[in-house]
């Protein structure tokens, strides 16, 4: 049986939403200059140029962390977007699905141990200026093991993002399976 809410969403608001494909082309092209930002910009680069400047890059920290939930979320419940391609053979294929999976699981781990830094701070971090992280437990050891564990993970995540974009740029001029044009927006496609 069919609820008034549920009769609602389905005949209003769904149609209505963005196709997943489409809302995902979104957040990969924001993810793009994000990851960038956060590989050439540390909070030390940060820090010197004053508590606004900061404080950007805090909240650019958050939406960065908030799509990559978002994604993994989407992950666990329907899996990759799309196929691998017709043209790929078995270990391409599996390489395809390691390389994609590795990042959105990546980036929810990098999401974990930051907020295990603001659990073990020893002062309340907040995200954007203005959201706690966690509650500060004020444990400098840990606090400091997982620190140097975030930043060696993120830069590990880095790298396979490279390598993640090599495989689809080898793809699309090796195989000519228009790879690229997965992911980009269709205004871009005439320049792919």
């Amino acid at each position: 049986m069919t609820t008034p809410m549920r009769s609602f969403w389905q005949n209003t608001l769904w149609p209505r939403l963005p196709h997943r494909r489409s809302w995902l082309k979104a957040m990969h092209g924001a993810m793009i200059p994000l990851l960038i930002w956060f590989i050439v910009v540390t909070p030390d680069d940060v820090v010197p140029l004053g508590p606004r400047a900061f404080q950007f890059h805090s909240i650019l920290a958050l939406v960065f962390v908030t799509l990559s939930l978002i994604w993994m979320a989407d992950h666990m419940r329907r899996g990759l977007a799309g196929r691998p391609g017709p043209k790929l053979g078995q270990r391409a294929r599996r390489l395809h699905y390691w390389l994609n999976t590795t990042i959105i699981l990546g980036l929810w781990g990098v999401a974990l141990t930051g907020f295990l830094l603001g659990l073990t701070a020893n002062r309340v971090l907040m995200a954007g200026g203005f959201l706690p992280i966690a509650p500060a437990l004020d444990m400098p050891a840990l606090n400091h093991l997982i620190g140097r564990f975030h930043v060696y993970e993120f830069y590990l995540l880095g790298l396979i993002v490279v390598l993640h974009a090599g495989f689809h740029i080898w793809r699309h001029m090796a195989l000519r399976d228009n790879a690229l044009r997965i992911m980009a927006p269709r205004v871009l496609h005439r320049f792919l």
